[in-house]
């Protein structure tokens, strides 16, 4: 490992204006490229104290062994050089992208002699034309088996091509008007090359002169009665027009625009671009990309429009560009981008309309595109395998951990604090064993307590599984039902013949969290007597394994399948533990908008909710109705009704029990997030 100081330039030896730098191992080799609009600044953060720098970083500026630079005059400049140095020399601490899957496009060879019409996948060729690129190879090719009635372009191979050449026959597309058969001379090659060029523009947007252009061609046809052509003319329309119905609208206004999404977690982010011509999404691709050095959503979507653009042909970069977020300063990107197309880029953040709306929706692809990524090797039997054996060797286990239980802590400001457990058999989860656990014995913002709390009580119901045998037992307070939903009686269940839930011990416990955490749960273990389950824990912020008694943590490689497991493993815990406490906060909030009536207690405003279903449906309700619900006289349903005629959805519910602005319901009516979700543990 490396000392950055001793690489480090001597104060002034660094020029304050804007170039591109390469940081060297000790093999020479170049590990990073950057650019900066002030060399001397940017270089100066990567030699402060190593404690303060993002821990990409900190491994990035320890493997380096020298750093170098190149002064240009203006930030495009820079742009271009660093983009043409990273395709050069392929750092390995710079974002890169790699396809979540291999997206096909339609090709139009139109450097050949005789264009052809294919499916193509991989990197693009000098004199192609490219449509796309498109989810799915077959819905290229019903497109094109549409569109060959029209213009019947060649789509055979060389090889194809070649032998009806020879043997003066057409193949069968020749022969039944789907191919206009230039290898045997029924049309020339500038014929042939006019009708590629119609079903480029075609593709391209241009669709109402073509269809303009055969329904007067079908017009005359008719009027001169001649049926069976204006027939043919009919039904080329009709496939024309299906075609483009392939393609829906997005956009009303004819846009030519890119849209790209990022989604994103601390390790790896995803994105999805959609490709609109003329208010119609004609492609679509998705990019995932680990990251290895700091980075935030604008220098994703920088990466993003580098790799996106920088190998294209003019034509391929649209009018506009959206994007979630704009790189810090945006001017040299748009001008990079001009460039690039020959004419101005509009390069912005949608803000309102259909392009936000579009941009919410590739959103949602990016996400799902994430999870599907997280999510691909977890399903190969080889790989988890090997991941629970990684598991087991780093932290010393017998065997390996077949069951994996993983509890976390959640909560607001130390409000409504709440606990999850998941539960992962053979790497996959077993969502029907998750479970959740309110904290009653006290509030506020102590992960630890909760955290010894909730395990000595899921192990407490394991040790009374095992030891009583048969009767049903009284619960104590601590254990309430929400995270005791079979009765006590004995490991196994004598009607399905398998253990029950609770009685079912983990291998290995893994808690979302540090030293504390992990000491927290392992005294609950202790004071149980239970030593035969081992116990870990998993840090956000470095991803360390950390052990009960140890002062060093153990660092798994960044691509072990074992780390990788315990991440998602950690991650679901989060989720479900969020989940949990949102909905709470949900239910707390539709009951605070009954607090201003006298005499109505928690369990009547409950039955009040469960009875109508929403508190919209609640407002909406008559006397008579709300007389209907167990428990409800008249004057207290009069009370009611004129409590919520008072309230105005448009201002924010305030819960009288720890009063609290309830964020959620103004944020609904506002169509914001609420302030808190930021601040959710």
């Amino acid at each position: 490992m490396a000392d950055p100081s001793s690489y480090r330039p001597q104060p002034g030896q660094i020029p304050d204006s804007p170039g591109v730098y390469k940081f060297r191992d000790e093999h020479g080799r170049v590990i990073y490229v950057g650019k900066a609009k002030s060399l001397r600044q940017r270089l100066s953060s990567y030699f402060q104290d190593l404690a303060g720098l993002h821990p990409r970083t900190r491994t990035m500026v320890t493997t380096a062994a020298s750093v170098e630079w190149t002064v240009v005059t203006t930030e495009v400049e820079a742009l271009q050089l660093e983009y043409s140095w990273i395709k050069e020399f392929d750092p390995r601490f710079n974002v890169k992208y790699r396809d979540d899957k291999s997206y096909p496009s339609l090709a139009v060879t139109m450097g050949e002699e005789f264009p052809r019409v294919q499916v193509m996948r991989g990197p693009k060729r000098r004199g192609v034309r490219y449509f796309g690129p498109y989810a799915h190879a077959w819905a290229i090719r019903e497109t094109v088996d549409l569109l060959l009635r029209v213009f019947p372009v060649r789509t055979c191979s060389a090889g194809v091509f070649r032998r009806s050449q020879q043997i003066g026959r057409p193949c069968l597309l020749g022969y039944i008007g789907k191919c206009s058969a230039p290898c045997v001379g029924r049309v020339t090659a500038e014929e042939h090359r006019e009708l590629a060029e119609e079903f480029c523009d075609f593709m391209a947007g241009r669709t109402g002169t073509y269809l303009r252009r055969l329904e007067r061609r079908m017009q005359d046809a008719a009027a001169e009665m001649e049926y069976e052509k204006a027939a043919r003319l009919r039904d080329d329309i009709e496939a024309l027009k299906r075609a483009m119905e392939k393609n829906a609208v997005v956009l009303a206004d004819a846009t030519d625009a890119d849209v790209i999404a990022v989604a994103e977690d601390d390790l790896e982010a995803a994105v999805q671009i959609f490709h609109v011509r003329a208010g119609r999404v004609r492609g679509q691709r998705g990019w995932v990309t680990d990251k290895v050095e700091a980075v935030d959503t604008a220098g994703l979507v920088e990466h993003a429009l580098q790799q996106l653009y920088g190998e294209e042909s003019g034509d391929a970069v649209p009018k506009e560009v959206l994007v979630p977020a704009l790189p810090e300063p945006v001017e040299p990107l748009a001008q990079w981008l001009t460039g690039r197309r020959g004419s101005n880029v509009s390069l912005r953040v949608p803000q309102r309309g259909d392009k936000r709306d579009l941009m919410a929706t590739v959103q949602r692809n990016a996400q799902q595109a994430l999870a599907l990524h997280k999510t691909k090797r977890a399903s190969d039997l080889t790989t988890r395998s090997r991941a629970l054996e990684e598991i087991a060797e780093a932290l010393d286990l017998d065997s390996a951990p077949l069951r994996i239980e993983c509890f976390d802590i959640s909560h607001l400001h130390g409000e409504d604090v709440v606990a999850s457990m998941v539960v992962f058999e053979d790497g996959l989860a077993r969502k029907s064993e998750y479970r959740r656990f309110q904290i009653k014995t006290f509030q506020g913002q102590d992960d630890v307590r909760a955290m010894h709390e909730v395990v000595s009580r899921r192990f407490r119901r394991y040790l009374r599984e095992m030891q009583k045998a048969g009767e049903w037992q009284e619960q104590d307070p601590a254990d309430a039902r929400e995270d005791a939903e079979e009765p006590v009686g004995g490991p196994i269940d004598p009607d399905t013949g398998r253990p029950r839930k609770f009685a079912y011990p983990p291998q290995l416990l893994v808690v979302d969290g540090g030293q504390p955490q992990v000491a927290a749960a392992r005294r609950a273990l202790d004071e149980l007597g239970i030593e035969d389950i081992a116990v870990c824990g998993l840090a956000k912020r470095l991803e360390e394994v950390w052990l009960p008694g140890e002062d060093d943590p153990v660092i798994l490689p960044r691509t072990s399948e074992g780390l990788y497991l315990l991440q998602r493993v950690r991650d679901e815990a989060h989720r479900f533990a969020i989940r949990y406490q949102r909905g709470k906060r949900g239910k707390a909030m539709k009951a605070g908008a009954l607090d201003a009536v006298a005499g109505l207690g928690e369990a009547r405003k409950q039955a009040l909710l469960k009875h109508f279903g929403s508190l919209k449906r609640l407002r909406a309700a008559t006397v008579d109705e709300i007389c209907e619900v167990p428990g409800i006289g008249r004057k207290t349903a009069e009370a009611v009704v004129a409590a919520l005629a008072q309230a105005s959805p448009a201002v924010p519910a305030v819960n009288t029990a720890t009063g609290e602005i309830m964020e959620d319901e103004l944020a609904a009516t506002q169509g914001t997030a609420p302030a808190e979700r930021g601040q959710e543990r």
